[in-house]
């Protein structure tokens, strides 16, 4: 793997020629458009506290033709994208050629990132300790998880204007991971379409889910709480909706 340090994060509404920010529309009318497209041999490792943004604003970045081996798990071999410790991605699009996103070694941030077609997970959060964030960006087609979170601490999702389509789950607290941690989740400001469930966490191990300003139009699920395990089953249902305890939303914060 290479390591690349540049410098910036993530907007929806902006195009990469103009920063003037347009109004919220439907993904394909808020993208920005790649001037160009790079395909990798190798993930970019982004270094530990340095920022990575494209000297041609929205680049795409993929790994090439035939990347994508459907719902199969991928290691951090197979990203576009690794952060380490505090690292920041900002103003690039993960093209649909890949088989893994972008994945958080460490507590990082990601700013006006796009993800066109994600083949499995958009991003995988893996840091030991801190807080991620996401900032703005879109992702769009046939997205299973968009944040799948293994790691330990918290994802910050401050989605503003960030539109998420035709997915699974936009977030996810590993259900099954070899090492189950307390994980929680803050999500303000997202534009859900089309999505089976919004947040999925694991309440036997005191997960939260704190949901604000956020617009969901045909999601089935707001806040899905299951019953974990360390040992790989398929966890189990444990009920949905607001509760004051594991999934801190109320009926007013969500709108479509």
């Amino acid at each position: 793997m290479f390591k690349v340090s540049a410098s910036v994060l993530l907007l929806v509404g902006l195009v990469a020629a103009n920063p003037t920010p347009i109004e919220k529309r439907t993904a394909t009318n808020v993208w920005p458009t790649a001037p160009t497209t790079s395909s990798l041999s190798k993930p970019i490792t982004v270094a530990s506290g340095q920022t990575f943004t494209p000297s041609q604003a929205y680049t795409r970045y993929d790994r090439g033709s035939g990347a994508c081996k459907g719902q199969n798990e991928g290691g951090d071999s197979d990203a576009v994208f690794l952060l380490e410790e505090g690292a920041t991605l900002s103003r690039v699009i993960v093209g649909a050629n890949q088989a893994e996103g972008v994945h958080c070694l460490g507590s990082c941030t990601l700013d006006h990132v796009y993800f066109e077609d994600v083949c499995e997970d958009a991003i995988t959060i893996k840091q030991t300790s801190g807080t991620s964030r996401i900032n703005y960006g879109g992702v769009s087609g046939r997205t299973f998880i968009i944040v799948q979170h293994n790691g330990i601490g918290t994802s910050r999702i401050n989605y503003g204007g960030f539109y998420a389509e035709n997915f699974g789950k936009l977030y996810r607290s590993c259900g099954n991971c070899g090492t189950m941690y307390t994980r929680h989740v803050e999500i303000n400001d997202a534009w859900a379409v089309d999505g089976k469930v919004l947040v999925g966490i694991n309440s036997n191990y005191g997960d939260t889910a704190k949901i604000r300003t956020t617009r969901a139009q045909s999601v089935g699920t707001i806040c899905e709480r299951y019953n974990g395990n360390d040992n790989g089953d398929e966890p189990t249902e444990a009920g949905s909706g607001p509760d004051s305890k594991y999934c801190l939303y109320t009926t007013g914060d969500i709108s479509s």
